[in-house]
């Protein structure tokens, strides 16, 4: 499809451009294809001659009787170049073409080291981790930290006293009608309940509650980041995580605590990339395990910042986050996000309405979780019963159809605190009204996790000191 150049009889023979009796001196336009016609010519003409960027002719009389090539031989000769291509091509079978490359470009893509039968059971899990209206009890404080929290009230730190309190957390009458997961410790895996004897793994698949695991990480602080941590565990985690599922576990988390302070650059590019690419990293091995992985960064409740400081970091942060996922070839839909809900610094002296801060919520989320992922369990990361689960509610009732996900709970301190002040000035452990209270603090998280809650009075409002809400007087 080439501009067919016209030659006259009398050419220049120093230069690349031609001149004519009727019509201007014109240097000819090199068009796609202009080298493989030349080349035919030259091989018709010994005479003419072609180099890179002129054409130098031997002879004026020489190129007289050249003329274009017919159409016709154009045509078969470029169907003749396509021919030869496809001989030299190696020919991979349709099947082979398909299937998921295992090294080079590709490899690291959407869970490609994956059957689709392990595909599947991620997929499953992570379903039943996100149905409608149920939510997660998280019981993996170790036995240090449950121990401070029942000798803070006089009950001793035994391990009967720690195993006799999470079977009441899982075998409640009613609580499985709320719960969807329950997080263990790993000395809980390999507890029994008393009622019949089984490990508890086996108890709480039994009441449709899936069993997973808190693995056991040490905290890191990261020299020259003012105090930031990252978390430290993936030594080892693979077969952690192989013991873990022979135990019954279905899934596991991990943890990258976070604070925002502003007055130190916290959290730094550093400390986000270091924690985000360890979140992906496990969520890799987990899944490489047959486990779902639930990848935790939580942005800690503390500080003075405002809620638009908070909704600048969590986007960030939660970037970051599903860019490494997906870089590490994370299978997105096997997966499950358990975050801190965008709230102010605790101290700051802007107030925030219970909408506002609903509203933020899901500004970071449309903004960053991807849809491939179906649900978000907020942790209450310091919040009360009563505040986390107004702001919950409030989320869920202005979601719309640009937000998919199923969006719920996965709460200790808010859901247990208030559980421990039960055995207070009290004769050990009072797994009896615990359990009654337990029960009805997971309906109202229900509740709220379904967008149903009604909040009492200013619940879920940040009373700033300052007096201001969103900014304004």
């Amino acid at each position: 499809q080439g501009r067919v150049c016209h030659f006259s009889r009398r050419f220049s023979r120093s230069t690349v451009g031609f001149s004519t009796h009727s019509r201007p001196r014109i240097a000819p336009r090199l068009v796609p294809g202009a080298f493989a016609k030349t080349r035919s010519l030259r091989s018709a003409t010994p005479n003419f001659h072609v180099h890179e960027t002129s054409v130098t002719m031997a002879s004026a009389s020489s190129l007289a009787s050249i003329q274009a090539p017919p159409v016709a031989l154009r045509a078969s000769a470029l169907a003749r170049a396509r021919a030869a291509a496809r001989a030299r091509a190696p020919i991979v079978p349709r099947a082979a073409a398909s299937a998921p490359p295992m090294s080079g470009i590709g490899a690291c893509h959407a869970g490609a080291f994956l059957s689709e039968t392990e595909k599947a059971h991620l997929v499953t899990i992570a379903a039943m981790i996100g149905t409608p209206g149920k939510g997660i009890t998280a019981c993996d404080e170790g036995p240090g930290t449950i121990g401070d929290r029942f000798e803070a009230v006089g009950v001793v730190n035994t391990e009967e006293n720690r195993r006799a309190y999470r079977q009441v957390l899982f075998e409640s009458e009613g609580a499985n009608e709320f719960l969807s997961a329950a997080i263990l410790d790993p000395e809980t895996l390999y507890q029994k309940s008393s009622t019949n004897g089984e490990l508890f793994p086996k108890v709480l698949m039994a009441r449709g509650i899936v069993p997973g695991v808190k693995p056991h990480l040490k905290i890191f602080a990261l020299p020259g980041q003012n105090g930031a941590t990252v978390m430290q565990g993936l030594d080892s985690l693979a077969v952690r995580c192989a013991e873990y599922k022979a135990a019954g576990c279905e899934f596991a988390k991990w943890r990258s605590p976070l604070e925002i302070d502003v007055a130190n650059g916290q959290p730094s590019d550093l400390t986000i990339e270091t924690n985000m690419r360890d979140l992906a990293r496990y969520a890799l091995i987990c899944q490489s395990q047959g486990l779902v992985p639930i990848v935790e960064p939580d942005i800690a409740l503390k500080g003075t910042h405002d809620l638009e400081t908070a909704v600048r970091v969590n986007v960030k942060v939660q970037s970051e986050l599903f860019h490494q996922m997906n870089l590490h070839g994370v299978y997105m839909e096997g997966a499950v996000l358990k975050s801190n809900m965008v709230n102010p610094g605790k101290d700051c002296p802007v107030s925030y309405t219970v909408e506002e801060i609903a509203e933020a919520n899901l500004q970071v989320f449309r903004r960053c979780f991807p849809t491939a992922m179906t649900t978000a369990n907020f942790l209450s990361g310091g919040q009360s019963l009563e505040d986390a689960s107004a702001r919950l509610d409030a989320i869920n009732k202005r979601k719309g159809r640009k937000d998919p996900w199923n969006l719920s709970f996965s709460w200790s301190a808010a859901v247990q605190m208030p559980l421990f002040q039960l055995c207070k000035g009290k004769d050990g452990l009072q797994l009896e009204a615990i359990g009654a209270l337990y029960v009805a603090e997971l309906a109202i998280a229900s509740a709220a996790a379904l967008g149903t809650h009604t909040r009492k009075g200013t619940e879920g409002d940040h009373k700033g000191r300052g007096g201001l809400f969103g900014g304004k007087k």
